[in-house]
């Protein structure tokens, strides 16, 4: 099999490292183009280029004539970021991979599971709605001009760095000084944790595949556990074995914490369950391997490692107690 090229754009973030680390595992000669001092180190193998990827100047100059198999953008999240892309890569890569976001589908969902031909809208979240008018740009210019562009649409995607509860380290505080955790909604809808190591298998195994240009995939796994047993674990890990669980509506969470309404309302209130079909019949080693009881002891493992981590948002922990004493007297 000959060697193919492969420029990731970012490439040291939550879910970039493993697929950076799964391109190099199957042989790829790897490029990771960013601004040099990314939060993890790149691993042996892989060659730095460093550019700020919004100075377009910087990245022609480090890129000089390279031409690439595929260019897999991590860091695009709006309509001039993915223009920029376009100018810059049209002609020198055969392919380029967007991140999407899976919340860029309709919310809430009219039916699941959620597959490719779901509705992309979201009114709740701007976010969504930038990576959507990416999409658009994108397909637009596949239609007129060609454009090599393959579309990924990943959910919660974590690794043992990224607690994936709305309080982060907070909530894990709260459980081991026995104090109430809050939940949104009643607990009980579906949510996709898809770990960043098997989100990588499929996702190496879609860059520079013809079949995949022009095209748009979910790529999520099939583990899709409550919001109460995704606290429950956590709370295990943690080693706390009788968590108290205060439920909480969205809306009535955004109501107290607004910067906390968007996530909620516009993504992690509904359940989210995807078919991912599409990626399985090109990828068939892309399956979930790890699943959020295995994912909670990996990061307590790391937070406990690392005790400069644990850090308390004050102001988010005071809102909680407030949410407590709220549902509390209103008999929730």
């Amino acid at each position: 099999m000959t060697q193919r090229r492969i420029l990731y754009i970012g490439g040291t973030g939550v879910i970039s490292t493993s697929c950076v680390a799964r391109s190099l595992a199957l042989g790829d000669d790897v490029t990771v183009l960013n601004r040099g001092h990314g939060s993890r180190p790149l691993p042996d193998g892989a060659r730095s280029l460093v550019a700020d990827v919004r100075d377009p100047g910087s990245v022609r100059a480090a890129l000089g004539d390279a031409e690439f198999d595929a260019v897999a953008e991590f860091v695009a999240f709006t309509p001039e970021h993915v223009a920029t892309d376009v100018e810059l890569f049209e002609g020198r890569t055969g392919q380029y991979v967007f991140i999407s976001s899976a919340s860029a589908y309709q919310k809430p969902p009219s039916r699941l599971p959620i597959r490719e031909s779901t509705p992309l809208r979201n009114p709740f979240w701007e976010y969504s709605r930038n990576k959507i008018a990416c999409e658009d740009l994108l397909v637009a210019a596949y239609r007129e001009r060609g454009f090599p562009a393959t579309i990924v649409r990943p959910s919660h995607t974590y690794d043992h760095t990224l607690l994936p509860t709305m309080g982060h380290w907070t909530d894990v505080a709260r459980m081991r000084e026995g104090k109430p955790v809050v939940v949104h909604g009643d607990g009980t809808s579906l949510w996709t944790l898809t770990h960043a190591e098997d989100f990588a298998v499929g996702f190496a195994g879609l860059l520079a595949n013809p079949r995949t240009v022009g095209e748009a995939f979910t790529l999520t796994g099939t583990h899709a556990p409550t919001w109460n047993q995704v606290y429950t674990w956590l709370a295990d890990a943690a080693g706390v074995s009788d968590v108290e669980l205060v439920h909480v509506a969205s809306e009535s969470v955004a109501a107290f914490r607004p910067d906390l309404g968007p996530g909620l309302v516009g993504d992690k209130a509904h359940s989210a369950v995807f078919d991912c079909t599409a990626v399985r019949e090109l990828v068939p080693d892309f399956r979930t391997t790890i699943t959020f009881d295995e994912g909670a002891r990996r990061i307590l493992a790391h937070y406990d490692a690392h005790p400069e981590l644990q850090v308390v948002d004050g102001e988010l922990d005071a809102a909680f107690d407030a949410m407590v004493a709220w549902a509390r007297s209103a008999g929730r």
